[in-house]
């Protein structure tokens, strides 16, 4: 089975900001999106929010191949964004933004959405980050999809960005995940038997007709309904690149030490929902700065311990895979914080200097705009 190659791809959603308000940008110009689409394709596309915009990698082979792709991409949108008097911000939240304000984009499938879901797609203002990983076995697609899940909450904890809901601090740092699971069908998978079985459950709602096909089932982990992969969604869209790409190379290394064990008839304990969704609030709420259940211990562990174990288990499938740089990334986010700490920590340190609560959400907002670009040039 390690003869599978372990395709990658990468999907990034990011906000446009007026750069005099600092607000998201409410109704940017078709303009803009269209000669995003001139430059990029179909690599990119609009979101439900016309605030939003998303860019999809094509298939990579590698992490590096990632990496040369999503800073073409980025450097491209943020140098588009400032000929419209916009600027491109990499964040799972707005510090400020009220979603009230902000306009869904006029297409049918977002106009349908808006029908089905009513505010709870409404208050969708938040942004993520999917990574697929290439698994042509849909039956080894679900095997894997029911182990890997248990790592979902290390991949959330690493990523966290969104500490901040319109113009709070809200004592958590990823705030996106409270908005997102007001959205039905997401959250952890349950364990599913097989692929067969997988079928039978989304063919069971369609034929009630609740939803048109798998894509509007939005766990934290799916088989992907376009591609032979599976897809991990749980991360907070990363600031900084090297955060996404460690999040890349981690998920890939897992997958790949799990097949690994498999050949060896060996698997990862199938732990339930329940005990991984505590793990998922407490990274949540804490990120690096906390701590998660080790449920082989039945204790709490701090998250840089549980990291460097993580790191020891799976530094022989980075060696393979060739991206022992981004794995050890996790460290460096570890040491100085995700994105969500040095935003808290802009804004307190701005109040601190007697800045007024609004100036330093300003401040949050332009580190987010100059980190979301400064280190790729």
């Amino acid at each position: 089975m390690l003869d599978q190659k372990l395709t990658l791809g990468v999907e990034e959603e990011y906000l446009l900001i007026d750069p005099e308000t600092r607000e998201a940008a409410a109704n940017p110009p078709e303009e803009f999106f269209q000669t995003c689409k001139n430059a990029l394709g179909d690599s990119v596309t609009p979101e439900f929010l016309q605030c939003q915009i998303e860019i999809a990698t094509p298939v990579c082979q590698n992490v590096n191949e990632a990496r040369n792709h999503l800073t073409h991409m980025r450097l491209t949108l943020a140098e588009i964004a400032k000929k419209f008097d916009l600027r491109l911000m990499a964040a799972s939240t707005h510090p400020f933004t009220h979603w009230r304000k902000q306009q869904h984009t006029k297409a049918e499938r977002y106009e349908k959405l808006d029908r089905d879901l009513q505010g709870a797609i409404r208050r969708m203002l938040i942004c993520g980050t999917h990574v697929h990983i290439g698994i042509e076995d849909p039956g080894l697609r679900i095997d894997i999809m029911n182990q890997i899940k248990y790592f979902m909450p290390h991949l959330l904890a690493l990523s966290t960005s969104s500490p901040f809901w319109e113009g709070d601090k809200m004592g958590m740092k990823s705030y996106r995940l409270s908005v997102f699971d007001g959205m039905p069908r997401t959250g952890v998978p349950h364990t599913i038997a097989s692929y067969g079985e997988y079928e039978r459950l989304v063919g069971m709602l369609v034929k009630a007709g609740v939803i048109e096909d798998a894509s509007k089932i939005w766990w934290d982990l799916r088989p992907s309904t376009k591609f032979p992969t599976l897809e991990a969604r749980v991360a907070d869209m990363c600031t900084n690149l090297e955060d996404t790409l460690c999040i890349v190379a981690m998920y890939q290394c897992l997958t790949r030490m799990l097949i690994h064990l498999k050949e060896r008839n060996i698997r990862w304990r199938n732990y339930p929902a329940l005990l991984i969704a505590e793990n998922r609030w407490m990274a949540q709420r804490f990120g690096v700065r906390g701590e998660l259940i080790d449920f082989g211990q039945n204790k709490c562990r701090p998250f840089n311990e549980i990291n460097e174990e993580m790191i020891g288990f799976l530094m022989q499938h980075a060696q393979a895979l060739g991206c022992e740089r981004e794995l050890l990334h996790s460290r460096t986010i570890v040491e100085r914080g995700s994105s969500a700490c040095r935003q808290v920590q802009v804004y307190d340190n701005a109040v601190s200097s007697g800045r007024s609560k609004e100036e330093a959400l300003k401040d949050v907002v332009d580190h987010l705009i100059s980190e979301t670009v400064y280190s790729l040039k």
